[in-house]
């Protein structure tokens, strides 16, 4: 006799990616008065992806602010706050405009606290929504994470679940040098358990979302979610991936993952950013001068973002970034030593 079908508990609580975050500014503009809100169009209109929703109606527009169609002035102004002990999120409407404020977050946010000699601290946290798949074409579906990754004085997450989301939201709040936050735009409608209340998510951690024994595949943000159904589907085949969910590209949790390799032999770092010189190149060299190198069996793979901008054509779109029958093939190649 088949089993009765398990029944969901109705005292777990879900909320969507962007609820949680949401969530997250909520609790922090409640507890703690310096926390400020920035960004284009994120009062009335509530944000390019209605993430902000109605806290301008909450908290007021001296909390909740818009900002003029500058990301240098908007960033500047940021930083600047956080400097006289306020502490902002500002919003980029994509992370795409990043690139018209890196004065402000390379060269001021991240190394005033060095050049300052430790006497001055800029907590400020940058949103910024990500990735391909929303038909936004080249110059709004970039993966800028390894550019600021690159950048010492910053720390960058790239939550994949509603609970990381606001987890490592309170935690960037929390820490007192400037931190960056990736949100993949396809996961701001996705649901999951989120606890209530305030709680954080480690900076600097990742998170093992599957174990397994035949090989290690190391992803982030909604990379992590194609990884998970590419190994449901291998292990009909017999062989079990395990999946670490990155969280953390500066600092990058390297215990976690030597661990991992040690125990697979094998490992596929997989990511959205374009291949050369992204977060697979720095995973890849972590291994090679640790003592997971000797446990190696197959060379690392890594399988990147195309070479090219991201192509506004859907079919393009997706045949620029990895997808689920993408993954599967490369660790079903390094499973079976086929590299």
């Amino acid at each position: 006799m088949n089993a009765p079908a398990k029944q969901p508990d109705a005292d777990i609580r879900e909320l969507s990616y962007s609820e949680a975050i949401r969530e997250a500014m909520g609790l922090a503009l409640e507890r703690d008065e310096r926390v400020v809100l920035m960004g284009e169009d994120i009062g009335v209109y509530g944000g390019a992806f209605q993430v902000t929703g109605d806290l301008v109606e909450r908290f007021g527009a001296d909390r909740v602010m818009d900002t003029p169609i500058s990301e240098l002035g908007g960033a500047g102004v940021a930083v600047g706050a956080a400097l006289t002990g306020l502490r902002p999120i500002y919003e980029f409407q994509f992370s795409d405009f990043a690139a018209l404020a890196m004065e402000q977050i390379v060269n001021q946010a991240a190394k005033m606290r060095y050049m300052l000699g430790g006497e001055a601290s800029v907590p400020v946290v940058f949103r910024m929504p990500a990735g391909s798949g929303t038909g936004a074409a080249a110059q709004h579906s970039q993966s800028f994470e390894a550019w600021f990754g690159h950048v010492p004085g910053l720390k960058v997450v790239q939550p994949s679940t509603p609970e990381d989301a606001k987890g490592l939201l309170l935690a960037a709040l929390e820490d007192p040098d400037p931190v960056v936050m990736f949100e993949h735009k396809l996961l701001y409608k996705m649901k999951g358990h989120v606890p209530e209340g305030w709680y954080t998510t480690q900076i600097g951690k990742s998170a093992i979302r599957r174990h397994g024994k035949d090989v290690t595949i190391v992803a982030s943000a909604i990379m992590v979610h194609r990884a998970l159904a590419a190994a449901e589907k291998l292990a009909g085949e017999g062989i079990e991936a395990e999946i670490i969910d990155l969280r953390s590209v500066r600092p990058i949790d390297g215990e976690t993952i030597i661990g991992s390799v040690r125990k697979t032999g094998r490992l596929l770092c997989v990511y959205e950013g374009v291949r050369t010189l992204g977060i697979g190149a720095e995973i890849s060299a972590m291994i090679a001068e640790s003592e997971a190198f000797d446990f190696l069996d197959a060379p690392v793979l890594r399988l990147g973002g195309a070479e090219a901008p991201i192509p506004y054509n859907p079919d393009l779109e997706k045949a620029a970034v990895p997808q689920i029958p993408d993954i599967e093939a490369a660790a079903r190649r390094l499973a079976r030593r086929e590299v």
